[in-house]
């Protein structure tokens, strides 16, 4: 009969009725009665699924409330994975043909239970009468032994009616290749809480209910389990397997892991071993091209939802929300008086310039400015060393390094693909395990797979020690009391692809020599760190969106040492990467973004390299070196944040090279102590001052001891982890003296460059530029502070400021185009072959109880004298060259003050206009002279840069200071 006779809906009407076997014939017929046969999915078909008594949901027990992608599917693919028991290997006779004949014929159904017309009363009896491959079938009731039951040959055993009707309370111990049990509800006897165990053969569950008992399966067995509920602690025990199957499980309510993994596999297999390997790739592969569907149809809690999308959470700021608050406050700003106040209630970190009143030096300078409002003759500087760095824009989004795919960053890495495509030990797909102590337990080289399960409100999720080794994708993680995913011990494995969100600690805890690869996750909303990595901890972590969590998006600490590449982090309520307690790591990559502390929070010894990242949009400072920092910050943009670009304590020994800070609130670069180190400020009350004031890097504030990170109240023993002390800067030139090298530090809201330290400090060929406030602002140095070779241009208030009993040296700086004067100095130490030109008021003004020499400079002042010292100056003004500012002008290039006996002033000379071809800097050009000007682009920062640099130019300085004698300039 052709389909075309009868309208489509009166034959799908007609189809609705027939069998399986019907439907399967109609198929045969012909293209159009398939196509017909296919579309009816979601009647038929999904009517055969569901009234099948061995399966249940195709999406039990994770989402039974969304449809599968076909129902048609989701039945074949029970009909495959139900007959994989019956495929025995060993037992196959020559003919195949004959062999499926001769089982079909000899196979025999015993019935168990009241049956009209006889049955066996015992499951004991009937066993003992089955031959293999026989099926045994019970009937409604509880069923009861007393002594273990041993299954000596193939066998099926199956309950009648529905799940919960048929109950054992029997301990079986399989000794036969392979078995098959199913609608069956197992509960513990009163001998042993073990209800199967086998040690060699296969074992098929299906539809089974597990309360309050245990399943063992060692090696070589195997064990396939579908649709199975283990509840009121029931839980799995899987050693040495070399493959197992749990598929669409449910675990819940156990006061223990749920699935126990130990052991290596054994090399040993049995004949199943074949079968489920071909049956869990297929899952893998199944699992891969359906992620997208899931995720479409899964919402907010899908497995695999918006793993690469970029808008995570409702109610959060996007990168144009921001600009456009960019955007506002510099309309705002534009309206404060002075360029170096602060917004009112800003977020950022307050720093008083109590030593230093810049914002009154205007009226101190009136009599000497000589009424000049514009130079006779510029001179040009613009080709200095540091010129190609002057047009710093701030980068856009578009800038931003995309996050990998899954399949590209396997693609990359061999090793994770690898991992990938491995099937070995216990695999867990599309399973639920709620409610309990623990989820899944991998110990003592065990293996294990997970794939797209769910794990929510238990203790931890996952947790993989003593050399264990999983797999682990497109996972839910979520209500974890403690960390969501744990691996210590030299764990490793590939975590990739899963939503881990909203636990109580760490999303991720590394420790103890552990060293997974964790690929494109989203790992959100926690309250706590996102990822934590201690104790010697490793890992690779890459393509990952980290987000919203309570604490650092990223936490390394105790010798922690991650491989931080490619990541986003992003909204956190903490810093976006905090390395503290002699953490280290490599950092690079990332994209640090719209976080409430620093974006990168460095305290305590730790000791990280942190190359190429965007640090950006954060509501306090981009990068923050707390007390006893260290570390290589190298090649970064940091930009809009609305504290400070870099905030430095002055008991840290940071290497910031090559680095963009720009646009912004605060300061460019501030290096800063608030402790008085003459008086007895304590240890702790400096830490709680500043955590009020900023925080610090994660969890400091109320971490409350290392307990905090001790699974089930472990005592860790700390001082243990942090044994490679030596080892820690074996590959590294040590450093005693912070070093701030080849950045450019631009159009931040306040000075370009702030300094009030107790420590040394070298500031070598930086380019700071356009700063609201001074160029750079020396308030407090206690011990000496080099600046060598920086250009500091047009920058709103004066070039470089130096504040009373400061120790300061300049030499080879170009100053020029500031909005005040050039240089201003109140402190001691020497001013040497700098260029001071085309500032707006006096070129280099020494003024106070100042012990300083000036030596061999270049000075051009648009307004004012060249160089002014006054007051009670001590020193020698020697050998400088002062360009006159106006042909008019009558004034002396260097003005002293006449009663002032201790500063000496020889050999100074006055240069006069000539015409403007003939009026430049030269022989040497403009200061800052730079060898190697692509040094300091970002992109082409050699990654060795800070560490293997020989070349030292070091200069012995004029004796003669009063106070300080010799002083030598190390230029790294």
């Amino acid at each position: 009969m052709e389909v075309g006779s009868l309208p489509v809906e009166l034959w799908r009407l007609i189809l609705a009725y027939l069998p399986l076997p019907d439907l399967g014939r109609c198929c045969l017929v012909c293209r159009a009665w398939r196509e017909l046969i296919l579309s009816l999915d979601s009647t038929r078909w999904r009517q055969l699924c569901l009234g099948c008594p061995e399966c249940r949901h195709p999406n039990w027990p994770r989402r039974p409330h969304l449809p599968p992608v076909s129902w048609r599917e989701a039945l074949r693919q029970h009909a495959l994975a139900s007959r994989t028991w019956t495929q025995n290997g060993s037992d196959l006779h020559s003919s195949a043909c004959l062999h499926l004949f001769r089982r079909r014929k000899d196979r025999r159904i015993w019935h168990v239970g009241t049956v009209a017309g006889g049955g066996y009363e015992t499951l004991r009896g009937a066993l003992a009468a089955a031959g293999p491959y026989d099926k045994v079938v019970l009937h409604a009731g509880v069923y009861e032994e007393q002594v273990e039951v041993s299954l000596k040959v193939p066998v099926e055993i199956v309950g009648m009616g529905k799940l919960g009707d048929v109950s054992l309370l029997v301990s079986f111990d399989q000794q036969c290749p392979t078995a098959r049990l199913c609608n069956l509800v197992f509960m513990p006897a009163w001998f042993s809480p073990v209800v199967y165990k086998t040690s060699s053969g296969h074992v098929q569950l299906d539809n089974c209910n597990f309360e309050g008992c245990q399943l063992h399966i060692r090696g070589p067995g195997t064990c396939q389990a579908r649709f199975c509920s283990f509840a009121q602690g029931s839980s799995a025990h899987f050693l040495g397997v070399a493959i197992s199957l749990m598929d669409s499980c449910e675990f819940s309510g156990g006061d223990s892991a749920s699935v126990t993994v130990e052991g290596a596999p054994v090399s040993e297999r049995n004949w199943a071993f074949k079968h489920l390997v071909a049956l869990a790739k297929t899952f893998t592969m199944m699992t891969s091209n359906g992620s997208a569907e899931i995720s479409n149809q899964g919402g907010k809690d899908s497995v695999g939802a918006g793993s690469h999308g970029n808008a995570p959470s409702e109610g959060v700021n996007t990168i144009k929300d921001w600009s456009k608050q960019e955007v506002d406050w510099e309309t705002n700003w534009a309206k404060q008086k002075g360029g170096d106040s602060l917004l009112p209630g800003q977020d950022g970190t307050m720093i008083e310039e109590d030593g230093m009143e810049t914002s009154s030096e205007s009226s101190e300078e009136d009599d000497e400015l000589d009424g000049e409002k514009s130079t006779g003759l510029k001179l040009s500087y613009d080709q200095h060393g540091l010129a190609h760095l002057s047009k710093a824009d701030m980068p856009d989004s578009s800038a931003f390094p995309a996050l990998l795919s899954l399949s590209a960053e396997l693609q990359r890495d061999a090793e994770a693909r690898e991992l990938s495509a491995s099937v070995q030990g216990c695999l867990l797909r599309r399973c639920l395990l709620r409610d309990g102590k623990g989820g899944v337990h991998l110990c003592n080289h065990g293996q294990a797979r997970l794939e797209a399960n769910v794990f929510k409100g238990l203790n931890y999720a996952v947790r993989c020690i003593q050399n264990a080794k999983m797999v682990m994708l497109r996972n839910e993680v979520c209500g974890c009391k403690a960390s969501g995913v744990f691996l210590r011990l030299s764990a490793q494995g590939l975590i990739a692809d899963n939503n881990i969100h909203s636990n109580g600690e760490a999303g991720l805890d590394i420790r103890k020599g552990a060293n997974p690869i964790i690929l494109c996750n989203r790992i959100h909303s926690g309250l706590r760190s996102g990822i934590v990595v201690l104790g010697n901890g490793r890992g690779s972590i890459r393509s990952n969106q980290i987000y919203g969590n309570k604490e650092a998006g990223v936490y390394i600490l105790f010798n922690g040492n991650p491989v931080v590449s490619g990541n986003h982090i992003f909204q956190g309520l903490a810093a976006g990467v905090a390395v503290n307690e002699n953490g280290r790591g490599l950092i690079t990559d990332n994209v640090i973004r719209q976080n409430q502390w620093g974006g990168a929070d460095i305290r305590r010894g730790g000791d990280p390299v942190l190359r190429n990242n965007f640090i950006c949009y954060g509501y306090s400072d981009g990068v923050v070196v707390g007390e006893r920092g260290r570390g290589v910050i190298e090649g970064n943009h940091i930009y809009g944040n609305r504290g400070c670009g870099v905030w430095v304590m002055s008991s840290s020994l940071p290497q910031l090279i090559g680095n963009h800070i720009t646009h912004n609130r605060m300061y460019g670069l501030a290096v800063f102590c608030r402790k008085d180190t003459e008086s007895a400020v304590s240890r702790e009350g400096y830490r709680s001052l500043q955590d009020r004031e900023r925080g610090v890097g994660v969890g400091d504030r109320d971490r409350g001891g290392p307990e905090n990170f001790n699974e089930e109240g472990e005592l860790m023993a700390w001082e243990s982890d942090i044994d490679s002390e030596d080892e820690r800067f074996s590959t590294r030139r040590p450093i005693t003296v912070a070093l701030v090298e080849n950045n450019c530090i631009s159009h931040n809201g306040a000075v370009g460059v702030y300094v009030k330290s107790s420590e040394p400090l070298n500031v070598v060929a930086n380019m700071v530029n356009n700063n609201r406030g001074a160029g750079m602002s020396i308030i407090q140095s206690a011990q000496l502070t080099r600046l060598v070779g920086n250009c500091v241009l047009c920058n709103g208030w004066t070039g470089v400021a130096v504040d009373r009993e400061s120790r300061v040296e300049l030499r080879g700086n170009g100053v020029y185009g500031n909005g005040c004067h050039g240089v201003c100095f109140r402190g001691d130490g020497l001013i040497v072959e700098n260029d001071v030109v085309g500032n707006n008021s006096v070129g280099i003004r020494v003024m106070d109880n100042a012990d300083v020499k000036v030596l061999r400079n270049r000075v051009q002042a648009l307004r004012g004298y060249g160089i002014s010292v006054k007051e009670r100056v001590r020193g020698v003004v020697q050998e400088n060259l002062v360009y006159q500012g106006h042909p008019t002008s009558t004034k002396t290039p260097i003005r002293t003050n006449a009663q002032n006996m201790e500063c000496v002033v020889l050999n100074n000379s006055l240069l006069r206009p000539r015409s403007q071809a003939l009026w430049a800097l030269e022989n040497p050009p403009p200061r800052p002279h730079n060898s190697n000007p692509s040094s300091v682009t970002p992109a082409t920062l050699p990654a060795h840069l800070a560490i293997t640099m020989t070349n030292r130019i070091t200069a012995s300085v004029e004796s003669g200071c009063h106070n300080n004698g010799s002083i030598f300039c190390s230029i790294l």
